[in-house]
């Protein structure tokens, strides 16, 4: 018998109930050390990401800019403390994780 693993009965679940985008991305954001850093709802060493939706509501370009400072880093946006970039993660994972930021407004 093959054996399945948990992620993947979760995802297909998730799927079913319609929310495998809004898991998937979080633990995405888990996976590559995001949340080592961030949280949802609140500010660990960098905003929470609800902050971080709300501040650039009906930004048209806010989604590039983010997907490129989680690649390349940034800083002066939330304080003196500058994000570093996050070489485990690629372009389109750097995509996936801003559209899944800004989804938390």
């Amino acid at each position: 018998m093959k054996r399945v693993s948990l992620s993947v009965l979760m995802a297909i679940a998730l799927s079913i109930c319609g929310l495998s985008n809004a898991f998937a991305n979080q633990e995405l954001a888990t996976a590559k050390n995001c949340m080592a850093c961030h949280a949802i709802d609140h500010k660990v060493v960098g905003p929470g990401y609800q902050d971080v939706a709300k501040k650039y509501v009906g930004d048209a370009g806010a989604q590039a800019r983010l997907a490129t400072k989680i690649l390349k880093g940034g800083g002066g946006v939330w304080g003196p403390i500058p994000m570093p970039a996050n070489t485990q993660v690629n372009e389109a994972e750097a995509n996936q994780l801003a559209t899944w930021v800004l989804s938390l407004k």
